[in-house]
C-alpha cells in the first residue's frame, strides 16, 4: 500500500505545484490592473488592439476552454471561418454590458473552477486528442499536465503584454 500512497502524494505535489505557478501568473496579470478604472483598463496604449481588460477577458476564456477540452475533448471548430475569427477577436474586448468589474469577477470564478476541476482529476494523465489546427501537430494529444503547462505559458505571455500596456499607460511596472 505504501507504493500507491507515494504515487498519489507525487501526483498531488506535482498538481499543486502547477496550480501554484498558474496562480502566481494570474496574480501578476491582475497586478497590472491595480488602481485603474474601466476607462483606463479599456484604453489601447500600443499599436495593437490589446487592452488590459481585454487581456483578462481573453485569459479567462482560454482557461475555460482548456478545462472543457480536458473534460470533453476538442470542439469541432473551423478556425478559418469568419465566425471563429470574430469570436477570437471578441475574446480580447469588452462587449455590450461587460465591465471591468464583471470581467474581473469572471476571471476569479474561472480560476476557482479551473483549480477545482484539475484537483478533482485522479491524476494528470487524462488525455484528449488536440483539435485539428495549423498550430498543432496532426493526431497529437495533450494530457491534463500539458494543459496546465500551456495555461501557465499562455498566462505568462499575456502578463508580458499587460506589463507593456500598463507601462505605456502610466509608467507603472509590475516588477522592478
Amino acid at each position: 500500500m505504501t507504493g500507491a500512497n507515494e504515487k498519489n502524494d507525487r501526483v498531488d505535489v506535482e498538481r499543486e505545484a502547477l496550480l501554484s505557478f498558474l496562480a502566481q501568473q494570474r496574480a501578476f496579470l491582475l497586478t497590472t490592473l491595480q488602481g485603474l478604472d474601466q476607462e483606463q483598463a479599456s484604453r489601447r496604449t500600443t499599436a495593437s488592439e490589446l487592452t488590459l481588460a481585454g487581456i483578462v477577458k481573453h485569459v479567462a476564456s482560454v482557461e475555460d476552454s482548456w478545462a472543457e477540452f480536458v473534460r470533453d475533448g476538442a470542439p469541432d471548430v473551423d478556425y478559418s471561418s469568419p465566425k471563429a475569427q470574430e469570436e477570437h477577436e471578441n475574446s480580447f474586448r469588452l462587449i455590450g454590458e461587460e465591465t471591468l468589474e464583471s470581467t474581473l469577477a469572471d476571471y476569479e470564478r474561472t480560476a476557482h473552477e479551473t483549480d477545482a476541476y484539475f484537483r478533482s482529476l485522479p491524476d494528470l494523465e487524462v488525455s484528449q486528442k488536440l483539435p485539428a489546427a495549423p498550430w498543432f501537430p496532426e493526431d497529437a494529444s495533450w494530457t491534463a499536465r500539458d494543459v496546465l503547462l500551456h495555461l501557465i505559458r499562455e498566462t505568462a505571455q499575456h502578463c508580458g503584454h499587460a506589463d507593456i500596456i500598463r507601462e505605456a499607460l502610466d509608467g507603472q511596472k509590475t516588477m522592478g
